[in-house]
């Protein structure tokens, strides 16, 4: 497997990664442009290699990057996958017409229709709870979103800004359910109830509340498991002084998003692309998701060997159609402006 860093020059970094000779037409390989940076799934790569012959060479970097990146290469573009996370990031290069039906039986079948659109599919996912501190509130005061928002919670938020993609999807969940407006009042609420001025990412948040510099947070699932299967005291510490409750179980559900892929429009690659999206869909490669990252897997049958993660428990989970869910993230993003959280 090639694996080399984003770098500047585009024309460099093309010949360096992907330049190939007579002698390597014959080759076969698949070229990823991957946002996931988790060490775990190194091993997703590997088998798919091991499995197939297909030889991947992958360019990490950040999200946007990459997309301006395919922009920019246009019909030259030797990409014929993009990962990331998140389905506002997925939706943005879409609507950018970046990606090209991947029509597969095998994919329509195993990726519920609700974690798919016609042009990328979702392969993991993951919940936004509520994280609160156990000694400093109760339970049944935060049994929803809305209730972040309530007065008697003055001062005791603590949250990433409002601008993350985790957050955004949050807030476009909660237009398609409750409306622009009443979403732009609790959006309000939820300042006026900061805390601190947002920052840092969701364990930074967990570790504040568990601190007691806030009394209630929200996080994506998988970094609270990341912190229970953690061998640091600090850690454990941190994670055994706040409680976690599944939002709005009374209503439309808690919160998910995602992981996904999709074949781009000039993939040189197209049929090992496709093997590949079939590849991240088999009960293999969805374990690693589970066992490797602390997510959950898209496919039901697919093995979840990580007590961790199992401990979290059932929940109800929205049931939005991931493509409509993205879709109104730039509305988000404006409800977010007007209320002040940054």
């Amino acid at each position: 497997m090639l694996r080399r860093p984003l770098l500047a020059s585009v024309p460099a970094l093309i010949a360096a990664l992907f330049a190939a000779g007579a002698a390597q037409a014959q080759e076969k390989v698949l070229n990823i442009y991957s946002a996931r940076h988790y060490q775990t799934d190194e091993a997703l790569y590997a088998n798919f290699t091991k499995a197939t012959g297909v030889k991947i060479n992958r360019l990490d970097g950040k999200e946007d990057e990459l997309v301006e990146r395919i922009r920019n290469e246009g019909t030259a573009s030797p990409a014929d996958i993009l990962i990331t996370v998140d389905a506002a990031r997925l939706e943005v290069a879409d609507s950018l017409g970046l990606f090209q039906p991947a029509r597969s039986k095998l994919l329509e079948e195993r990726v519920p229709a609700t974690l798919r659109t016609p042009n990328w599919f979702a392969f993991s996912t993951r919940a936004r709870v509520i994280v609160y501190n156990k000694a400093a509130v109760k339970r049944e005061a935060v049994q929803s979103y809305a209730d972040l928002a309530a007065p008697a919670l003055k001062g005791q938020v603590c949250v990433r800004s409002g601008a993350h993609p985790y957050n955004l999807s949050l807030g476009a969940a909660m237009i398609a359910h409750d409306g622009e407006a009443k979403t732009e009042a609790w959006a309000r609420g939820l300042v006026e109830n900061f805390a601190r001025k947002p920052m840092g990412g969701d364990t930074d948040q967990i570790k504040a509340v568990a601190a007691g510099e806030c009394g209630v947070t929200i996080s994506n699932t998988y970094y609270l498991v990341r912190l229970m299967r953690s061998k640091n005291a600090p850690d454990l510490q941190a994670i055994n002084a706040v409680g976690i409750v599944w939002p709005n179980q009374a209503s439309w559900g808690t919160h998910v998003n995602v992981s996904g892929a999709g074949v781009l429009k000039h993939a040189p690659h197209r049929e090992a692309a496709v093997q590949f999206l079939e590849y991240l869909a088999s009960d293999e490669a969805q374990g690693y998701f589970a066992n490797g990252n602390n997510e959950w897997p898209v496919v039901k049958s697919a093995p979840i060997v990580n007590k961790e993660l199992s401990a979290l428990g059932t929940f109800k989970a929205d049931q939005l159609p991931i493509g409509d869910l993205a879709k109104t993230t730039v509305q988000a993003q404006k409800v977010f402006d007007r209320a002040g959280w940054k």
